[in-house]
């Protein structure tokens, strides 16, 4: 049986196909269309799963989509006619909208879904899950456990925004919801667009400024803002928020209680954007400890898994870790609403479907390497066609050339294998450097990737060294952790040094390995395995028998405001573009020096900043 997963109209649209419960393919609709974030139907991932599966839309079984409309809407109108007259102009924007389309979803997802390769001789049903559901079954199903609790986190689906479950074999259930406008990952995306940034992308960023301040707000917000209960269960007083009926995240309370209107973006950002978000990520850390705590006392498990956009704080999540509230924890690598698509097909084989589950070690993401990759032909064919200049090694030569040229400080696109599904890149889409150099964050964030220079970055780290390096001691493969770096590889700071104003102390060398320690001494750590990913494992490995460090800068092989790439055009396109020296694509090594002059480009402007 094929359930092909679909989740779309809202942000991060994606495809999904699982066959007899394996998972085949899974990507996001950006990746083939550049555009950001994308929520539209998702086509192309659609027939990239297809085509993985090796069949057409009339091999699928079931179409699963990852919400139900009818009830999205009736919390639309609810919330407007309780706030009415209040809520009249975005009442006005969204209606025309939803008559006009989203009323009629099942019939355009059914039209949308037979203009795929086979449509016109499907004979399969459409099949829909709740929001939170789709979240939960995308944690739970794929983990390496029998039974765990799961959580789910995030803005809102149709009513519920956070939910305590229990899955066990085949079997998920919901135990708790809380609903809409009570939601964390609201409260977060508040203080998102507050600082500047841009919601439903830019809390990450948020999280990466919160350890250049103080939580001096933190009391504020739960003084004012949230009413936390023992058990994590809470409500946030709707006077400081608009987002229920208006068309910001934030009131006027709320601008008065912390001083002031929203940063604009793109505005420098003072000591006020730093403690902000230090105190929101203090506040969104306790919650979700308070959550944890009473997860593990109503389902008595051991084992914890977690999904929604919250989910990807990986800051919260090494905090958990370190609790010890559970033994293990499993995060779904695509948290968002993009792994809504894969939580849906899963839900159909198993909670529709009625089929056994059986765990049989490790989980079954298998490494979130799940997307498109291309023969080496293809790419050679690809390259050519697109003026590219390279040469073509042996494998062992790639590594070994590779690991030269991050060893002498060069910046490295490394393109290989399938594509990661979900946000991060995990050493196959991914921009490489020396972790040990103390230029090498600022020259990705200000010459390669464009963007703000606080902004951090991850080591991937080979998983039998972790320890030696990290306090931390255990599996992240999908860079949802963070822990800190040892004592013994730290570097104190003067008192002239901690004097220094928040994103100053970026040029401080905190540790030996400066380019992914950010200043709390914290690292977003990725641990590579030799059984998930061979040849990143061997670059790593080579690149260790060099320096003697057997970490590498991984970050995602796209600029600020770009899709990460997918196709080999994808990535010669950014090399041409940025202050990459090296491209490896399989084989097929590119040295910018080499290059037709005549093929660079402004990169800078290509795409709208997120």
């Amino acid at each position: 049986m094929r359930i092909l997963g679909i989740s779309a109209f809202y942000h991060d649209s994606a495809a999904a196909l699982v066959e007899d419960g394996r998972i085949v393919a899974a990507a996001q609709e950006e990746r083939f269309t550049r555009r950001k974030h994308d929520p539209r139907f998702p086509a192309a991932a659609a027939r990239y799963c297809l085509e993985a599966a090796g069949c057409g839309l009339e091999g699928i079984d079931h179409v699963a989509f990852y919400e139900k409309p009818f009830l999205k809407f009736e919390r639309l109108l609810e919330t407007y006619f309780a706030l009415a007259p209040k809520g009249f102009g975005s009442f006005r924007r969204a209606m025309p909208l939803w008559i006009k389309d989203k009323l009629f979803q099942k019939s355009m997802l059914r039209d949308a879904v037979r203009q795929l390769p086979g449509g016109g001789r499907w004979n399969g049903s459409l099949l829909f899950t709740e929001h939170h559901q789709s979240h939960a079954a995308s944690a739970f199903f794929p983990s390496p456990f029998d039974s765990a609790a799961v959580l789910t986190m995030d803005g809102v689906g149709e009513w519920c925004t956070t939910s305590l479950g229990h899955g066990e074999g085949n079997r998920l259930e919901i135990i708790k919801e809380i609903h809409f406008p009570h939601s964390l990952g609201l409260l977060y995306s508040a203080f998102t667009y507050y600082t500047g940034f841009k919601v439903n992308s830019g809390e990450y960023k948020l999280m990466g400024l919160a350890p250049y301040g103080e939580p001096r707000f933190a009391q504020a917000i739960f003084d004012n803002l949230i009413d936390l209960r023992a058990d994590g269960s809470f409500q946030l007083d709707q006077r400081y928020f608009d987002y229920a009926a208006g068309l910001t995240m934030t009131s006027p309370a709320f601008d008065a209680l912390f001083g002031g209107p929203p940063r604009r973006p793109e505005q420098q950002l003072t000591q006020r954007e730093m403690d902000l978000a230090a105190s929101i990520q203090a506040v969104t850390e306790e919650v979700v400890l308070r959550l944890a705590r009473h997860a593990r006392s109503v389902t008595g498990e051991r084992a914890l898994c977690l999904a929604g956009g919250v989910a990807l704080n990986c800051v919260a999540n090494g905090k958990l870790h370190r609790a010890g509230i559970f033994d293990d924890i499993w995060v779904q690598p695509a948290a968002g609403d993009a792994g809504g698509a894969l939580g849906a097909a899963l839900a159909g084989w198993y909670q529709f479907g009625g089929q056994p589950r059986r765990v049989a070690g490790g989980d079954a993401m298998q490494g979130a390497y799940l997307g498109p990759h291309y023969a080496e032909a293809d790419i050679v064919a690809r390259l050519a066609a697109a003026g590219a200049r390279f040469d073509c090694l042996e494998p062992d030569l790639v590594t070994a050339t590779t690991a030269d040229a991050l060893a002498e400080g060069k910046a490295v696109g490394w393109m290989q294998g399938r594509m990661e599904f979900g946000p991060r890149a995990l050493g196959n889409r991914s921009i490489l450097g020396d972790p040990r150099s103390p230029t090498m964050q600022r020259l990705l964030n200000l010459k390669v990737k464009y963007r703000e220079s606080f902004r951090p970055f991850a080591p991937s780290v080979l998983r039998e060294d972790v320890a030696d390096w990290f306090e931390f001691d255990d599996d992240s493969p999908y860079m949802l952790m963070v822990g800190d770096v040892v004592a013994q590889r730290r570097h104190g700071m003067t008192e002239d040094q901690q004097a220094l104003f928040g994103i100053d102390k970026l040029n401080v060398a905190r540790s030996e390995i400066p380019a992914v320690t950010h200043i709390d001494y914290s690292a977003r750590i990725q641990t590579v395995h030799r059984e998930t990913n061979p040849r990143y494992w061997a670059l790593l490995s080579s690149f260790k028998q060099r320096t003697g460090c057997p970490l590498l800068v991984n970050t995602s092989f796209n600029v600020r405001g770009e899709p990460i790439v997918a196709t080999p055009e994808d990535a010669f396109g950014c090399f041409m573009g940025t202050e990459i020296e090296r491209l490896v694509i399989g084989n097929c090594i590119l040295r910018k020096e080499a290059q037709d002059p005549a093929l660079a480009h402004d990169y800078k402007a290509r795409f709208d900043l997120d």
